[in-house]
């Protein structure tokens, strides 16, 4: 639930927001990078709320339905500060769809782990090749430089990777 604190907090911490807003950014925005894939946003909202990190008020706006705003409280602004520190010194080891693949790879024969290898880095170049557009047009825009940095990290991972396997690939 830690991860999912510091998503919560730090999107109201923005500014307030309607579940809908929340739902909306991170779906468009976080789940990209974050790999966050929330059925419901309403459960761990109403967790946080019973803590005390946030609150809602109703507000109507124009013609629309009454809507919880949900906000940050001085204690969620309190918590979200110390999730935010500890999450710079938190050393999880990134995990791979392929590691697995890789531990059992002597069940596969060669060549067979080579194409499905192959076809992997495929994937993985257009992928670079995606990052490397979506990153030049951010530039170009007044997005937040944040949003820039997480997409170059994400590349050089994926370039990495894309360097892994095409050495691996000659050597199995």
């Amino acid at each position: 639930m830690i991860e999912y604190e510091l998503l919560f907090l730090g999107l109201l911490k923005e500014s307030q927001k309607h579940g809908y807003e929340i739902k909306k950014t991170i779906k468009e925005i976080l789940s990209i990078f974050a790999g966050v894939d929330l059925k419901s946003i309403y459960y761990p909202l109403r967790i946080l709320e019973r803590r005390g990190l946030i609150a809602k008020r109703i507000r109507k706006k124009g013609k629309r339905p009454e809507r919880f705003v949900y906000y940050l409280t001085a204690r969620g602004q309190e918590r979200f500060e110390e999730l935010l520190s500890k999450s710079f010194l938190d050393f999880k080891r990134p995990q791979f769809s392929l590691d697995l693949s890789l531990y059992f790879l002597n069940y596969i024969k060669p060549q067979i782990a080579r194409r499905r290898l192959r076809a992997r880095t495929m994937v993985l170049r257009k992928l670079s090749r995606d990052l490397r557009e979506n990153i030049e047009e951010l530039k170009k825009t007044k997005s937040p430089r944040s949003l820039i940095y997480i997409l170059e990290h994400n590349l050089r991972m994926v370039d990495s990777e894309i360097n892994f396997l095409t050495r691996f690939i000659n050597v199995i």
